[in-house]
């Protein structure tokens, strides 16, 4: 899709939007490919000057960004809110907007319309559905057929985790792993541009590997898959508790946001702030003729 014209430029201008022909070549390359999530425009803003390769506009938004003890709460307006200020922060990255639960399950059609307007109204280059049941699968097959790029998602799937038996790995038996590997398989065969693997072990992707012939993005999968996609609050600490096992904290922003707002709040309350560089001046003949006319009032 073009570039869209509102977008600011970042410091490299010179990159080129990242498109579905990009990413295969990049597979194909062994290129390993960098996915990341963003909520608003200044995590986009984040993910663009970082130069990473995809951006999903993820339904842990709900807990990350919204407040929601889970992805299940969010509707699809908060989501598609999230998904239009992302766009607004990005030029290269191919951006990815994660269809909600009880968007796209109930109808083929349901899932068609929900999936035009994250295009026609945030602006996202395609979308993502989780699971590789018959309804994913079919559901996947409905909005590829309608022109829209789709991402897979199997293993564990946050949306129906109570079926799942809570956030625990997925694929730690022989039949486990298989119904992965048949979920994924039917999911490529409906026309999926790309899959994330999440949470399961290291050497079932890796044995999964050779028979998928699109890109795989892995959250806890090991190192086998084409890329690797992180949550943006986690990865930079912007949250309370170290997060999964398979995240790793590349900053601790919660610490440091508490820290600045505490020094603020003791600094208003001691009178330290403002001080007279935080202010603007007055001449004061100005200053004179002002409260000439104010004792006049």
């Amino acid at each position: 899709m073009s570039a869209h014209p509102n977008i600011q430029t970042p410091a490299d201008a010179s990159r080129l939007p990242v498109t579905l022909p990009r990413l295969l070549e990049k597979k194909r390359l062994g290129e390993p490919i960098v996915m990341v999530t963003a909520y608003d425009f200044p995590s986009a803003r984040a993910a663009e000057e970082a130069g990473v390769d995809l951006v999903l506009v993820g339904d842990s938004g709900a807990m990350t960004v919204l407040g929601y003890p889970s992805t299940v709460a969010v509707e699809l307006d908060e989501l598609l809110v999230l998904a239009r200020a992302t766009r607004r922060g990005l030029r290269t990255p191919f951006l990815v907007g994660d269809l909600p639960f009880g968007s796209y399950e109930v109808s083929d059609e349901q899932a068609v319309q929900t999936a035009f307007r994250f295009v026609k109204e945030a602006g996202c280059d395609a979308v993502k559905l989780e699971g590789g049941g018959p309804v994913s699968v079919a559901r996947a097959r409905a909005i590829v057929l309608a022109g829209i790029p789709v991402m897979g998602h199997v293993g564990l799937t946050p949306q129906t985790s109570t079926a799942l038996g809570g956030y625990r790995a997925q694929g730690r038996t022989a039949g486990a792993a298989s119904r992965i590997a048949q979920e994924a398989l039917a999911l490529q065969e409906a026309g999926c541009f790309s899959l994330v693997f999440e949470a399961i072990p290291a050497a079932v992707a890796a044995e999964l590997m050779p028979r998928i012939e699109i890109p795989v993005i892995g959250i806890g999968a090991g190192p086998a898959t084409d890329g690797q996609v992180l949550v943006f609050h986690d990865l930079l600490g912007i949250r309370e508790g170290l997060g999964a096992r398979f995240v790793k904290r590349y900053a601790s922003l919660q610490d440091e946001m508490v820290a600045g707002v505490a020094a603020y709040a003791d600094d208003v309350r001691s009178g330290r702030y403002p001080g007279p560089e935080h202010g603007y001046s007055i001449d004061e003949a100005e200053l004179a003729e002002f409260r000439e006319a104010l004792g006049a009032l």
